[in-house]
């Protein structure tokens, strides 16, 4: 019998420890519930270990291929063009490796019905308020934000999906950084559309720096518009649907199954304001942070990497 190929899980990255420390846990934990599977996880920038260790890890417990799956709810620069450069990298310094590359996670159901249970918890918030009816709420779901517009439409989609049968009066949508709307016009918008509950959705997989400054941004909202009841809602955390789809993603990869959508992709189709990105070769690129400082974001993208 062959031996399953190995699981790499590529992460983001983030400055804020315990948003690592969640993604190394979660690796950890996967590796716990699959012990036939050599389990190795790392990042694209920011925190360690890098995707390269992770690799070398794999390599030196005899692993020859393995599924990539990226640990991201929507596909973005670092989903199409740094983990596929980075990837290719690590074939070249490890030759006699292989491995097949997975699709970003969401928005798959069971993610949507672990978002559902954040919103019931933020609903039910104890104490002395009492719980809302989901009939009167307005939801803002708050995306990372990219300057491509595919990733930016996949929050929308999320957002319509999770409206979709569930008795929201609205699901809107904003984004923390790289993107229109920001939380507090997002707020502002759902203030126009008649929303007097309101609770403000994470779309973020752990902690960290930009779910935190969402709670912030609302925080310092809601304390300057007494008039609507905001709710902040948790990310989607560590949960059994995340290990599952996560695993789910990795037999897809395994089994050469992966269905990229490329139909609104900046770096197939030219999208007005962005046909400079059609067809440029993809390069591996680190940004300065991931907290707020969006000056030299210079995205060298394109190649498409990514298999279709």
């Amino acid at each position: 019998m062959t031996t399953p190929p190995a699981l790499l899980i590529a992460g983001h990255g983030t400055r804020d420890e315990a948003g690592a420390e969640a993604f190394r846990d979660f690796v950890r934990e996967l590796g716990r519930r699959h012990p036939e599977l050599p389990v190795a996880g790392g990042f694209i920038e920011l925190s360690p270990p890098p995707l390269g260790e992770a690799v070398a890890d794999l390599v030196e417990r005899g692993v020859r291929r393995f599924a990539a799956v990226p640990l991201m709810l929507v596909s973005a620069g670092h989903a199409k063009g740094d983990i596929p450069a980075a990837l290719a990298r690590e074939k070249e310094r490890h030759p006699g490796i292989s491995y097949t590359y997975g699709r970003p996670l969401g928005p798959h159901p069971s993610l949507l019905a672990v978002l559902e249970r954040r919103l019931d918890e933020a609903l039910g918030a104890g104490g002395e308020r009492a719980p809302m009816d989901r009939a009167d709420v307005t939801v803002l779901l708050v995306g990372r934000g990219s300057t491509d517009p595919d990733a930016n439409a996949e929050v929308h989609r999320a957002a319509r999906l999770l409206w979709e049968g569930r008795g929201y009066a609205g699901v809107e949508t904003a984004f923390v950084s790289l993107a229109a709307p920001d939380v507090p016009s997002g707020l502002d918008r759902c203030l126009k559309l008649g929303a007097r509950r309101i609770v403000v959705l994470p779309y973020f997989l752990f902690t960290g720096i930009l779910p935190e400054r969402v709670r912030q941004q609302t925080e310092g909202w809601a304390a300057a518009h007494p008039e609507a009841e905001v709710r902040s809602a948790d990310v989607i955390g560590p949960e059994p649907e995340l290990l599952d789809l996560v695993m789910e993603r990795y037999r897809e990869a395994t089994a050469d199954e992966v269905r990229m959508n490329c139909d609104s992709c900046v770096y197939r189709i030219a999208l007005p304001g962005f046909e400079d990105k059609v067809g440029l070769p993809q390069q591996p690129h680190f940004h300065p942070d991931d907290d707020g400082d969006h000056h030299g974001h210079h995205h060298h993208h394109g190649g498409h990497a990514h298999a279709h």
